[in-house]
């Protein structure tokens, strides 16, 4: 596990560093406001898994659990389907439509996906009445895809990588008139992405209530890094400085920690991760921007290390993926990192079981 302190905590990179215009979304109580009016809002439970932390050399170990989100599997429900429900509100009460239901119909909303954000769109574009166009890169499991068309989303391969299905999905959206709906956020194409990870606020409410001891450490797994910008602003707004972040990242696809080096925004090309949701080659440039001023690490894991962590889990009763156990997987394998990180018999940890097996 490489491990990698922020030389950028606090002040952010530097303004020539190229980063898209805008922030993330502090506004907690807005999210969840809007996300309660969905009829499928419940919570999802807080693990305490002091068992594991004994195991772990650490105080205690909170797992905020994501496997269940509105019977989607994954964290990812809060995403796409939040961004749709906002605009769709948005018209309502701006007095163009009446209805919730067809606020959206006739529009078709894209994206680029490996398996989890097209969940979300596939899910939450129906409910207002609009049409649902998923692009996955060949690389994507099967059981995804089915997935996808089981919610009525019309599935399209294209390319090896994330970056090429999302390549494609921008050209058709500009062809066919579609709306396209990414979770990442680049110069010029940071509205979208920033009403994506505006829904991942809602964790962060009701972590707030749920956890009863502050934590003094939140691990957040990071593909574009939406997640852990907003799970960041949670921890902040909540804990302030008091609390260590630590950003997970797989070896094969640093995107984020290449970034922080380079003192801007690049590309991390590499092999095909198993951890195929966090299988990012490339920052979303709000979550780089809020990530390089407020995490104290940034942090790689090796699949392999992943792949270890999900079968302790599976083990101990937690079925997940090396995605979703990304957090976990560098907490696990910390080594010798872990006095850099300040792990240690008084460490509080939090970490995201972001999604549920493949398979389910």
């Amino acid at each position: 596990m490489k491990t990698l302190k922020n030389p950028f905590l606090g002040k952010g990179l530097p303004e020539q560093s190229g980063l898209a215009d805008g922030s993330v979304s502090q506004d907690v109580a807005g999210a969840e406001n809007l996300f309660r009016k969905c009829p499928r809002a419940d919570e999802t439970p807080l693990l305490i898994a002091n068992d594991l932390a004994v195991g772990l050399a650490i105080g205690n170990l909170a797992l905020k659990d994501e496997r269940q989100r509105m019977g989607l599997g994954s964290f990812k429900a809060l995403g796409a389907a939040y961004a749709i429900a906002k605009l769709a509100d948005s018209r309502v009460r701006g007095g163009l439509t009446q209805s919730h239901a067809s606020a959206l119909t006739g529009r078709t909303f894209v994206c680029a996906s490996a398996g989890n954000h097209g969940m979300s769109l596939a899910a939450g574009a129906p409910l207002f009445g609009a049409r649902a166009v998923v692009f996955v890169a060949e690389t994507v499991p099967s059981a995804f895809e089915a997935r996808l068309k089981a919610r009525g989303a019309d599935v399209a391969r294209a390319g090896a990588t994330y970056e090429d299905s999302m390549t494609e999905a921008q050209r058709r959206a500009e062809a066919e008139g579609w709306t396209l709906l990414p979770d990442s956020t680049l110069p010029g194409m940071t509205a979208a992405g920033h009403d994506v990870m505006e829904g991942y606020l809602v964790m962060a409410a009701e972590i707030a209530r749920q956890i009863k001891t502050p934590p003094t450490h939140v691990f957040l797994q990071a593909g574009v890094g939406g997640l852990a910008a907003a799970c960041a602003v949670g921890a902040r707004l909540t804990w302030g400085r008091d609390v260590t972040i630590v950003v997970v990242e797989p070896e094969y696809a640093p995107a984020l920690m290449a970034s922080i080096e380079a003192g801007k925004p690049v590309t991390a090309p590499g092999p095909v991760s198993n951890m195929g949701r966090l299988d990012c080659k490339e920052p979303s440039h709000l979550a780089l921007k809020y990530l390089a001023r407020e995490a104290d690490f940034f942090v790689t894991v090796s699949d392999s290390e992943a792949a270890e962590t999900v079968d302790w889990l599976g083990n101990n009763g937690i079925a997940t993926t090396p995605s979703g156990a990304g957090g976990i997987t560098a907490v696990r394998h910390a080594g010798g990192g872990a006095s850099t990180l300040g792990l240690g018999p008084e460490a509080r940890v939090l970490c995201y079981l972001s999604e549920g097996p493949e398979d389910v």
